[in-house]
């Protein structure tokens, strides 16, 4: 049985491969080295979580946008909401696929009664897409928008039922 041993790099600042953490993307390749510039040595990963505050931020923007997620998630996170102590979750109904140079986003909405709905799904495609490629550098190739409720103004007036006893 007879064992091979891999060459040695000649050169030190050869780039060497580095595979990125699941649920990150590398983005920038950089090399190693003593007589590279300092903007290149090393890698740079973004975690795909990342991308998804990044784009739940740029969406809850928009006038018109009450809020965001399904109808269980909604749910869910009203309950976390009210928990002392807890956070909102700005990632709540947005989903993204992440590759090395570009990323495709999900955007699942409640819109405010009265507006255009086009104009908003428009609204929050631009800012999503201005925001994510402007913070990140990755490409973004689609951002689709669903429309899952229409918040309605007397949603907000709704208070406690009337009690049957005193």
């Amino acid at each position: 049985m007879t064992t091979q041993t891999a060459p040695v790099a000649e050169n030190a600042s050869a780039a060497r491969p580095v595979k990125a953490p699941q649920g990150t993307t590398a983005l920038v390749g950089g090399t190693a080295g003593a007589d590279e510039p300092a903007a290149t040595r090393g890698r740079t990963s973004i975690a795909d979580v990342v991308v998804v505050k990044i784009a739940g931020m740029a969406a809850r923007e928009i006038p018109g946008v009450h809020d965001m997620g399904g109808g269980l998630s909604r749910t869910l996170g009203a309950v976390r909401d009210r928990v002392p102590g807890g956070r909102p979750n700005v990632g709540r109904g947005v989903k993204v696929e992440v590759g090395e140079r570009q990323t495709a986003i999900d955007v699942d909405l409640v819109v405010e009664y009265g507006v255009a709905i086009t104009d908003v799904a428009r609204d929050v495609r631009e800012n999503v897409i201005a925001a994510v490629e402007r913070i990140t550098g990755l490409e973004v190739v689609e951002v689709n928008v669903t429309v899952n409720d229409v918040h309605l103004p007397e949603d907000d007036e709704a208070g406690p039922a009337d009690s049957r006893v005193e």
